[in-house]
């Protein structure tokens, strides 16, 4: 039951073929066979679960039920829950008081009807694509235990992968959807800046679905696009049919961007992955053409130094005790933070600028932008990064930045894998609100890319 789609699921619900309480058994049994190795849980709380399920079950039978009644759920740890403590990662927040209310993506999913298993792990601060964190232990791909699931929706991505139940909620700020999606071979969309109200929002701060499916993640996205006053970037409100067919691609005009101008090199591997997917999308009509490098070294350093800044005020405000408690990457990361000048600081938030004029210009002759996500495979479960370098923090972020700034939606769908069966994941941009044709895109090529290796058991 835990490898159902929340589509399937429903399904099964309506012709009472299975129970809310049946699937949530069976998922809490699955994920505790998983769990002592993977380590995706910051809170798991199975008698919570049963008792939504419970209730949901009685709504199956009244004839009440809602949009995702009784479908198995899990939050990332920074979306706040009502009476669950909110640590973001890191050991200096371990006695974090609990949250008050439920953020906006918690809230319209439980309005939903979904059945909330628990909150995923997340990095220090969310600032590393990595499972890594002074608070829990390192999240683990399932794919390959020795290897990471990226991060910072580090817990959310291994828990997709690993059939924790169909639906998963993570935040992206700079890849932080994306990049683990691809490392754990599953679906995510990061969507428009105010597509799904957050909390609490800033510039380039998004929450996303992460599930196995397009379809999934289509139906999630009736409930969490719904508005919410506490987000004041959000989007006007609108009447989005979210599981429209896949498009028709003849005749639509693709871009291919595989030199992101800076950063990592692309793996090989990874480089053969796109092709092929670009390839693919060829064959059934579309028109792809190259599309040169739009960002520079400038823009991600600038960048660098205002994000050092900004998180070195959050941490040299804690008690030295505390302090200490941070992870050390990230204590090395920020300290540079503390000589940034005003000019500097201008400097580096001027690049979110610089980033959405680039990458809007350089989308505007195309219906959509595919790429690799990440331009290497998942990478050691004990590294902070791809190259583990506090001076070199984002090499590996440079085809996933710049669309958090130019506000475009962004999926990452798996496109293939290595020798090593590690998962490769193809990047999907679209034009800026445009968060149903990269869906449709998506669902498109989903079709196309044929039958994908078996999911990875415990």
């Amino acid at each position: 039951m835990h490898d159902l789609s929340a589509c399937e699921l429903l399904q099964h619900y309506r012709r009472g073929s299975l129970s809310p309480v049946e699937v949530a058994r069976a998922t809490i049994a699955h994920i505790e066979r998983w769990e002592p190795r993977l380590h995706a849980f910051y809170r798991f709380d199975p008698e919570a679960a049963l008792a939504q399920a419970r209730a949901s079950e009685q709504r199956w039978q009244r004839g009440e039920a809602l949009a995702l009644d009784g479908v198995p759920l899990t939050l990332k740890e920074n979306i706040a829950t009502a009476g669950c403590a909110m640590p973001l990662g890191t050991a200096a927040l371990a006695d974090a008081a609990p949250a008050l209310a439920d953020a906006p993506p918690a809230a319209r999913l439980r309005e939903a009807g979904a059945v909330l298993l628990g909150k995923t792990t997340m990095p220090d601060y969310g600032m590393l694509s990595s499972g890594l964190s002074s608070l829990h232990a390192a999240a683990r791909n399932p794919w390959d235990l020795s290897k990471g699931p990226g991060g910072s929706s580090a817990g959310a991505a291994a828990a997709a992968a690993a059939g924790y139940g169909p639906l998963h909620v993570g935040t992206d700020i700079g890849g932080s959807l994306r990049l683990p999606a691809s490392w754990c071979g599953i679906f995510t969309l990061k969507p428009s800046l105010g597509r799904i109200p957050i909390q609490p929002p800033y510039a380039g701060r998004v929450a996303g679905p992460m599930t196995r499916t397009v379809a999934d993640a289509a139906l999630m996205m009736g409930p969490l696009s719904r508005p919410d006053w506490r987000d004041g970037m959000s989007l006007p409100a609108q009447d989005i049919a979210w599981q429209s067919a896949p498009l028709d691609l003849r005749g639509l005009r693709i871009g291919l961007w595989t030199d992101a101008g800076w950063g990592l090199p692309v793996d090989p591997e990874v480089q053969g992955a796109i092709e092929a997917a670009a390839r693919l999308l060829e064959q059934a009509g579309a028109i792809v053409e190259p599309l040169a490098p739009f960002s520079t070294r400038a823009m991600i350093d600038g960048l660098d130094r205002f994000w050092r800044m900004r998180s070195w005020l959050d941490i040299s405000a804690l008690a030295p005790e505390r302090r200490a408690r941070v992870l050390p990457y990230i204590r090395q990361w920020v300290a540079a933070g503390e000589h940034c000048s005003a000019a500097e600081l201008f400097q580096g938030y001027s690049q979110m600028a610089a980033f959405r004029d680039s990458a809007i210009a350089a989308c505007q002759a195309f219906d959509f932008v595919i790429s690799p996500v990440a331009p290497v495979p998942a990478f050691e479960a004990e590294l902070a990064s791809p190259l583990d370098d506090p001076a070199r923090p984002f090499e590996h972020i440079a085809f996933t930045v710049p669309f958090n700034f130019s506000e475009q939606p962004a999926a990452s769908i798996n496109c293939g894998c290595t020798k090593a069966g590690l998962p490769i994941g193809l990047q999907i941009i679209g034009k800026r609100h445009d968060d149903l044709g990269v869906l449709q895109l998506s669902a498109a090529f989903e079709a196309l890319r044929g039958p994908q290796q078996p999911w990875p058991t415990p």
